[in-house]
């Protein structure tokens, strides 16, 4: 009877320790699949914000500008302070002012890049100096570069104010984005794919362009996405290289007024400019969308045809 009672009592306890384990176990669970809930929550919140902010945006500059665009808006050149008229001359210097900033920036760029990516290692001298002065170069406000370009491409150089000196400023500004983005990109890349080619006796030059590059073309093209946004969204800088002239430009030592900056002049300094300002946001952020695309394309094209020759 005793000896009964002793292994009822200890399968009681089974079952009691049994019971609380489980008990424990969904607890657990529930607080995990809480856990998760929480952070989805707030992720989907963060998301709907950006885009609920963006779409405000576009929206906005759409219902204000559209109808003040027009072909003549588009090749008029602009009359009474920027009310009337349009932005031809101020296009064109837009498109110089970026075309000078690209046509710097992208070969130093990838060139830098690839040599903190594939011969400067992380422990050399050169290598973290040249990291250390991207990153503080990436954290330098704009208007800093402006005075840098006005002191040394308008004034020491001898530029003046001109869509060159402008175009020169965009690019000391864009480098630390454009440079550690290639970096990054042929960093991602395997090291099975250098193995590899080495195995196969090829150079290191077509190493280099054939197969690393092509693989890294997604860090480049995101690089130079975001370098050129920064780029044609610019201001401050551009007051201060390229100047506020709204002709038409002759060559790249006119000076020449951007996009941003008419829209800056029309909506602070144009009593009635208001109208004008927003068909030229309007025209900037398609201007923007169009670039961006293009360059997705070349990018994604180039990525294409030069991967799978290898």
């Amino acid at each position: 009877m005793t000896k009964n009672s002793a292994l009822k009592d200890r399968q009681d306890r089974i079952d009691s320790n049994s019971g609380l384990t489980k008990s424990q176990s969904l607890s657990l669970n529930l607080s995990k699949q809480l856990e998760e809930l929480f952070w989805s929550a707030i992720i989907w919140s963060v998301v709907v914000l950006v885009t609920g902010a963006l779409l405000w945006l576009l929206s906005d500059v759409f219902w204000h500008g559209i109808g003040q665009v027009s072909w003549e808006f588009l090749t008029a050149e602009p009359r009474n302070a920027g009310r009337d008229g349009g932005i031809a001359p101020i296009i064109v210097s837009t498109a110089l002012i970026i075309g000078v900033c690209l046509a710097v920036s992208i070969p130093i760029s990838i060139g830098t890049g690839i040599l903190l990516a594939e011969f400067a290692s992380h422990s050399s001298g050169l290598g973290l100096l040249v990291r250390l002065s991207l990153d503080i170069l990436a954290g330098v406000p704009s208007i800093v570069f402006g005075l840098f370009g006005n002191a040394f491409f308008c004034k020491t150089l001898g530029m003046g104010f001109s869509i060159l000196s402008g175009g020169l400023t965009l690019a000391c500004m864009v480098l630390p984005i454009l440079i550690r983005s290639t970096q990054e990109g042929f960093v991602a890349v395997p090291d099975d794919y250098r193995r590899s080619a080495a195995a196969l006796g090829i150079s290191r030059i077509a190493i280099l362009w054939e197969l690393l590059l092509p693989a890294a073309m997604p860090g480049v093209a995101v690089g130079l996405l975001l370098g050129l946004g920064r780029a044609i969204a610019e201001t401050a800088a551009l007051i201060f290289t390229s100047g506020y002239v709204d002709r038409m430009p002759e060559s790249l030592f006119d000076s020449g007024r951007s996009l941003c900056v008419h829209i800056y002049d029309l909506a602070m300094n144009v009593s009635g400019g208001e109208p004008n300002a927003y068909a030229s946001a309007l025209v900037l952020v398609v201007f923007l969308v169009l670039i961006n695309g293009a360059i997705s394309w070349l990018a994604e094209h180039f990525r294409q045809s030069k991967i799978f020759v290898v």
